[in-house]
């Protein structure tokens, strides 16, 4: 009874981990998303002559 305790610790603290790693993956990635966005409107952004004047 004992061992199957420690067994189901182990398992909870790495399933935390995982999760705990799986949410900084997905805030990582969504928050480079919106910076390469924001960069792509700058770098596709065309001037127009006609409008300076």
């Amino acid at each position: 009874m004992d061992c199957i305790k420690k067994v189901l610790k182990v398992i909870g603290i790495i399933a935390a981990v995982a999760g705990a790693a799986a949410g900084i993956y997905f805030a990582v990635k969504k928050f480079l998303d919106k910076k390469n966005q924001t960069a792509d409107c700058e770098e596709n952004y065309v001037s127009c002559s006609c409008c300076e004047a």
